[in-house]
């Protein structure tokens, strides 16, 4: 799929081209534009896809994904923030600072779900009191993002709405290095707790009773998680469904085992992403504008996840 998108888009190249003359257009067009795009859709979709496998394993709950958790939500609101604020062109060791903006964006609205449900109770977790809890930060996120819209002008109010409908259009490859540094480094984290994540589905007590300390399992994907999600989103924008069809749809295949789960999401979730990126660039010809990519995971996902929904489980 990554070949694909490389080598396809609106331009047609000619991909000898690419090797045989370092000045031509093919080349500039596939390592200028393409590749970085083609790589970032492989991270993104990758990392989404993982975060997704975690969430549903660490709560228990098939419907757990980023955008559900709030985690999406506070990302955005951060890096809105922060492209409201004029701060889009400062870098900070070569990488925009909207990608911090949205990773303590992110990691703000996880602490916050993580504080509201633990109000009053007695410290376990619920994962429908999760699930709760980051629809309404997401709700509080998405309508402080709507007042914002309303207090700029229209074509800055016109550029935020592109930003939040999911995009991958990259310019600088310190940016997707940004990107790759937070989503592997997630991962990790969440591969080395995947035979703890399984011991999960025993239930918390039996879980405990076999060594696991539940509680700093939880917190400690949760902010893995926010990490990955944060830095994702910051470049990206919001792009849905990728964490929550593909672990269905893999866990059909394989089996609900979060050891295979994670590394095989990643993969297929990069895959998807990229594939539904290059649908994106290739309606170009026929709409004579290019899509948010967002819009066609959105199209794409949904009837995808209810179809779902419908197959018999194995």
């Amino acid at each position: 799929m990554m070949t694909l998108g490389v080598t396809l888009g609106t331009e047609p190249i000619v991909i000898s081209d690419v090797f045989l003359d370092p000045e031509s257009l093919a080349r500039a067009i596939v390592v200028e534009a393409r590749l970085p795009r083609v790589v970032l859709g492989a991270v993104a979709g990758g990392g989404l896809a993982a975060v997704g496998v975690a969430f549903q394993a660490v709560l228990r709950n098939p419907l757990a994904e980023p955008y559900v958790l709030g985690v999406s939500g506070g990302a955005a609101l951060g890096a809105t923030l922060a492209i409201l604020a004029g701060v889009a062109g400062v870098h900070f060791w070569g990488a925009s600072l909207v990608p911090l903006a949205a990773l303590v964006g992110g990691l703000g609205a996880t602490v916050l779900v993580d504080a509201l449900v633990r109000v009053g109770g007695s410290g376990a977790t619920s994962g429908s009191s999760v699930l709760l809890a980051g629809v309404v930060v997401n709700s509080i996120a998405s309508a402080a993002i709507t007042f914002l819209k309303t207090l700029v002008t229209a074509s800055k109010a016109q550029e935020l709405l592109f930003w939040l409908m999911g995009f991958l259009d990259v310019h600088a490859w310190s940016s997707v290095a940004f990107v790759a540094v937070y989503v592997f480094g997630g991962l990790a984290v969440l591969l080395a707790d995947a035979g703890r994540l399984n011991l999960l589905a025993l239930g918390d007590d039996a879980a405990g009773s076999l060594g696991v300390d539940v509680r700093r399992l939880e917190r400690r994907v949760f902010f893995a998680c926010s990490a990955v999600v944060g830095a994702i989103v910051s470049l990206t924008g919001l792009i849905g469904f990728v964490g929550l069809v593909v672990p269905h749809a893999l866990r059909r295949l394989a089996g609900p085992d979060v050891r295979l789960l994670l590394p095989a999401s990643f993969f297929a979730g990069g895959a998807v992403l990229v594939g539904c990126d290059l649908v994106s660039r290739m309606l170009f010809r026929w709409l004579h504008t290019e899509p948010p990519v967002g819009a066609v995971t959105a199209l794409v996902g949904g009837p995808l996840f209810l179809l779902l929904l419908r197959a018999p489980r194995r």
